[in-house]
């Protein structure tokens, strides 16, 4: 990064900026409508919505999950303009990847909902660029929703930033009004619900080149490259995406690697890409600001850096936050490994797995275990680590993943445990309802709003351990229309023994195939999981008992038949639809002792010992030793 005393130029054709917002704010909309009005979809090329959202998981889940960058060219008021923007995940899980797009960008564009306002992932985005020192645009998006509030959500949002301690140049941010959908904005603010009076993006790319600082370089400084981020291509291999603090880079060029450990390698940069629009071209050369993609270096990672062979500088490290949540990953031990198109089921590859994420992925970790084929995976939360879990599974892969649990610190020789932000909106007829949710899992109330609509806002600090397996009780609570997030808070002493889920499980007591007669019997019991003709095993986890215990149970029981005709023989047996867990749910549903099966076409709960004699030794034990 160019020092402050230099003699400074700057790059007034380009402009490098990090979009940032909650989850479903509509960055990748606003992005996609930049890229149609600056012409970046050919006339033949096909314009579909969500473009930057390239994962299959990210379509369907309708979240960024990985940072990624895209280049738009504008002419602006006469002036030729190249804008790379990074659209950066909204959620604070994949808070490595946000940490790794700021790095690359020199302002921010904050995304702020007409209606919802500022959410607890907008302040752990905006946490992040204000401690970088980094200027603010803010864009209230969705003006055009019949609940928008316009000017309350902008008091909000300077609420907001006094809180995060926003200096006074940070606070006299520009405010553009805009409505991503329809690829409008506006400088003047519209009527609640109104559209903006501008039919284009043009006063906001007009904002991003007034209020965006060019890159700034000193032009005597030699070759500085930062790695930000990787990728791979089927012909080049491994790329490496950097920004260019200074100098120049050239294709087949000769620079100095400076690598993690501090030492340092002579490479050869055998290919360089640009990024003009969704596509990555071969250039010649690139100089101070510009985004670009390196091949040639097969095991380089992020954070490293690139620099002049003759004078070599590097840049610092980017560093992110320690993980908060853990579970153990290892492969499937369950009696029906190998039988379910899962073609990857060794310890070896599940590591080699593991390995390769840890190289693109900064903000997780991979710890050994007592066992030699699982490992401890730490991640920032338990979207980020299902997430891991999921594309493992589409990948091929078959697993036995734990429950998550979380990752203590031992602070003054007091043991310290992660606590987060949780900002709920609901209706207020529910109020009673959360706050008993949250009482017995140690949550405590900072504050409570009612907008007088109807519904309330209320942030409470709650252990994150009491947050795992809180999503699907709060749904049923509040009857689905609860909306709930969380974002990390810091480390506060253990605040002892939480209430686990109050209902057992129904353990399948042998193998064999479901049956409706034995489902029949059993679901005035509790909740079923399976559906009849489904393989089942001892010590898999079939349902959900309406009481605290678990209950061993016969579900492969048919009906014995005999010679006498009944009258009732010929009745249908009617059976209450089972409740199809996703892999999230299961994660949450899990007790200590037990753990979710995952394999590409199936995920089942099991217990960890699956031999009911051996379980039953165990309790015995415990209970000997409780007492």
């Amino acid at each position: 990064m160019p020092s402050a005393t230099a003699n400074l130029a700057r790059r007034d054709d380009l402009r490098n900026v990090a979009i940032i917002a909650h989850v479903d704010h509509g960055k990748t909309t606003l992005v996609d409508a930049m890229l149609r009005q600056s012409g970046a979809f050919s006339a033949h090329a096909e314009a579909t919505d969500r473009v930057m959202d390239s994962m299959d998981l990210e379509r369907e889940k309708g979240i960024t999950i990985l940072a990624k960058n895209t280049a738009v060219k504008h002419t602006v008021n006469g002036q030729e303009l190249t804008i790379n923007i990074i659209d950066t995940p909204g959620h604070a899980d994949f808070g490595g990847e946000v940490e790794r797009g700021l790095s690359m960008v020199d302002a921010v564009v904050l995304l702020v909902d007409a209606s919802e306002g500022p959410l607890p992932q907008t302040r752990f985005v905006l946490r992040k660029a204000l401690q970088k020192r980094m200027p603010v645009v803010l864009v209230i998006n969705k003006v055009d929703r019949p609940d928008a509030r316009i000017g309350e959500v902008v008091d909000e949002t300077y609420e907001l930033f006094l809180d995060l301690d926003a200096d006074e140049d940070q606070i006299d941010f520009p405010i553009v009004y805009a409505s991503a959908k329809n690829g409008r904005a506006s400088l003047n603010r519209p009527e609640n619900g109104g559209l903006p009076d501008s039919d284009n993006l043009e006063p906001l790319f007009q904002v991003l080149l007034d209020s965006v600082p060019a890159p700034a370089y000193d032009p005597e400084a030699p070759l500085q490259a930062h790695v930000t981020n990787l990728d791979a291509s089927p012909f080049l291999g491994r790329l490496a995406l950097c920004r260019i603090f200074a100098g120049e880079i050239r294709k087949g060029q000769q620079v100095a690697w400076c690598k993690h450990d501090g030492s340092i390698e002579r490479v050869k940069v055998t290919e360089l890409l640009i990024t003009e629009g969704l596509e990555r071209v071969s250039g010649e050369k690139a100089g101070p600001g510009d985004i670009i993609a390196i091949a040639g270096i097969p095991e380089i990672t992020i954070g490293e850096t690139l620099a002049d062979p003759e004078d070599p500088r590097p840049l610092p490290l980017i560093t992110v936050d320690e993980p908060a949540i853990s579970m153990t990953i290892g492969t499937n031990t369950s009696p029906l490994a190998g039988r379910e198109r899962g073609n990857k089921v060794t310890a070896r590859l599940v590591k080699d797995r593991l390995d390769r994420e840890l190289v693109g992925n900064v903000s997780m970790r991979v710890l050994p275990t007592e066992r030699p084929d699982a490992w401890e995976v730490q991640g920032r939360g338990e979207l980020a680590l299902a997430i891991l879990v999921e594309q493992m599974r589409r990948e091929g892969y078959e697993l036995t993943v734990g429950k998550p649990q979380v990752v203590t610190k031992t602070i003054d020789g007091k043991l310290h445990e992660p606590v987060e932000r949780l900002t709920i909106d609901a209706p207020d007829e529910y109020l009673g309802a959360i706050t008993q949710l949250l009482a017995v899992r140690k949550g405590r109330m900072e504050t409570m709003t009612n907008h007088g609509t109807g519904w309330i806002r209320m942030e409470f600090l709650v252990p994150s351990r009491g947050l795992i397996g809180f999503r699907t009780e709060f749904l049923t609570e509040t009857r689905g229309t609860g909306i709930a997030n969380a974002v990390f808070e810091g480390y506060e002493p253990w605040a002892g023994e939480l209430r686990t889920r109050p209902t057992g499980s129904l353990v399948a007591d042998r193998a064999g195939v479901a049956t409706p007669f034995a489902m029949f019997n059993l679901q005035e019991r509790g909740t079923m999981f399976v559906e009849p003709t489904t393989e089942v095993y001892e010590g898999m986890i079939v349902g959900e008992n309406s009481r605290d215990d678990d209950m061993d149970v016969n579900i492969t029981k048919e009906k014995k038949l005999t010679n006498m005709r009944s009258s009732t023989g010929d009745e249908l047996v009617r059976l209450v639809p089972p409740r199809k867990l996703s892999l999230e749910q299961s994660l949450e549903f899990c007790r200590e002792d037990e753990c979710v099966e995952v394999t590409p076409t199936a995920v089942r709960i099991r217990k960890v010992i699956l031999d009911a004699t051996t379980r039953g030794r165990n309790r015995g034990r415990q209970s000997k030793a409780n007492a």
